[in-house]
C-alpha cells in the first residue's frame, strides 16, 4: 500500500504541474483544493484499479487517504518554498502564484539516458534557479519521496539514485549551470540535498556486471539483500544462510519452507511443518516442528492452486506473521511452490 500511495501522490502532483492555466485571471484563487482533490482522487482510483488486478496483492486500505492528501500538499508545499511562497493554504494559491511554479519547471517526469544508452533514469522534476536578473543560475534535480523522513543524512542507496540523476543529467549536457541534487520529503515537508563525487563510474561497473552470461553471481546473502528480495522461493542460497546462524534472526515475521501436513480449503485453517535445509541445493529436512496456520484472501487463493495443480512438495511461505503457535498467512503473503532454481539455471 505505501508503494502505491507514492505512485497516486507523485501522480497527482505531476496533474497539477501540467494544469493548462490559459486564459485564467490570475488573481484567482480558491480554486487549487478542487483541483488537488480531483487529481489525487483520479489517481487513486487509476492506482486501485491496477492494484486489483495484480495477482499478489496485500489489502487496499482506504484509510491512506489523507495520508495520500497530506503528502501531496507536502509537495505542492516544497514547490511553493521554490518560489518563495512558502506556508500557504491551498485555498490562497492564486493563478498567478502557480504560473510562477510552472515557469521554473523544467521537465516533470523526464526521462534520462546516457549517450551510449547504457544508463537511465527518470527524474520527477527538474527546475530552473534563477537570479535577479531571470537568467538561469542553476538546475535543481528534485525527486519526490513518500517515505519516512530522515532525521540526518541521506541512506546512502537514496543519495546515489539522487547524484546518479545528477550526473546523468551533467553528462548530456556539456555546457550546464551548477546541478543540485534533492531529495523532496513529502511527510514533512522537507528536502535534504545529496552531495559528493558523481557515481558514474560504479554504475557503468554495475552496468557491465549485470550483462547475461554462463557464470552466475556469486550468492551474497545477507539480512539487507535478503530482506525484501521477491526470489527467495527459488534460492536455496537464501535457505541455507537462514539456517546458518549467521544472520539477526526473523522477528515477528518470517518467510519459511514449510509441509503442509493438513488442510481446510473451506476454512483457511492448517498443520504445516517447518522444514530446514538438506543439501546445498534446496533439498529439505522435516524438523518435527509443527504449527498450526490460517491461510486468508490471495494467500489461501494460491494454496488452492498449488493443490489444485498436485503439487506434492514443500511450500515457501513469505512475511508470515508467526505467532506463537498460529501462523498467520494473510493476504500480503508469498504462497508458492519451493523449487529452488540451481546455479546451472538447469533444473532435473
Amino acid at each position: 500500500m505505501s508503494a502505491a500511495i507514492g505512485t497516486i501522490v507523485h501522480g497527482s502532483i505531476e496533474d497539477i504541474v501540467g494544469e493548462n492555466l490559459t486564459g485564467r485571471d490570475s488573481k484567482e484563487s480558491g480554486w487549487m483544493p478542487a483541483l488537488a482533490n480531483k487529481a489525487l482522487r483520479d489517481r487513486w482510483e487509476e492506482e486501485k484499479e491496477i492494484f486489483f488486478k495484480t495477482p499478489r496483492h496485500p489489502e487496499w486500505k482506504d484509510s491512506e487517504w489523507d495520508n495520500a492528501k497530506t503528502q501531496q500538499y507536502g509537495g505542492i508545499e516544497l514547490l511553493l518554498t521554490k518560489v518563495g511562497a512558502s506556508g500557504l493554504d491551498a485555498e490562497s494559491i492564486t493563478i498567478e502564484l502557480w504560473r510562477q511554479v510552472q515557469r521554473i519547471i523544467l521537465s516533470c517526469e523526464g526521462e534520462l539516458r546516457s549517450t551510449d544508452g547504457r544508463l537511465m533514469g527518470r527524474m520527477d522534476l527538474l527546475l530552473a534557479k534563477f537570479d535577479e536578473h531571470g537568467e538561469i543560475v542553476g538546475w535543481v534535480v528534485a525527486d519526490l519521496k513518500t517515505g519516512k523522513v530522515p532525521t540526518g543524512p541521506l541512506k546512502p542507496n537514496v543519495s546515489r539514485q539522487l547524484r546518479f540523476y545528477r550526473d546523468l543529467l551533467a553528462e548530456n549536457n556539456a555546457v550546464h549551470p551548477e546541478i543540485t541534487a534533492e531529495g523532496w520529503y513529502t511527510r514533512g515537508p522537507r528536502v535534504v540535498e545529496s552531495k559528493g563525487p558523481s557515481v558514474l563510474d560504479e554504475a557503468y561497473a554495475a552496468w557491465e556486471l549485470s550483462q547475461p552470461s554462463e557464470i552466475p553471481f556469486k550468492a551474497q546473502p545477507s539480512d539487507e539483500a535478503c530482506g525484501f528480495c521477491d526470489y527467495k522461493a527459488w534460492c536455496s542460497h537464501w535457505w541455507n544462510w537462514r539456517h546458518s546462524g549467521k544472520g539477526t534472526g526473523q522477528g515477528m515475521f518470517v518467510d519459511a519452507v514449510v509441509l503442509l501436513e493438513r488442510v481446510d480449503l473451506e476454512k483457511g485453517a492448517a498443520l504445516i511443518e517447518v522444514c530446514s535445509p538438506k543439501d546445498k541445493d534446496g533439498g529439505i529436512l522435516p524438523t518435527g516442528k509443527k504449527f498450526g496456520a490460517v491461510f486468508e484472501g490471495p494467500a489461501l487463493e494460491s494454496l488452492r492452486k498449488i493443490i489444485t495443480d498436485e503439487w506434492k512438495g514443500a511450500i515457501f511461505i513469505g512475511s508470515v506473521k508467526a505467532d506463537k503457535n498460529l501462523w498467520r498467512v494473510g493476504n500480503w503473503c508469498d504462497v508458492l511452490p519451493w523449487k529452488p532454481i540451481p546455479d546451472t539455471g538447469k533444473s532435473d
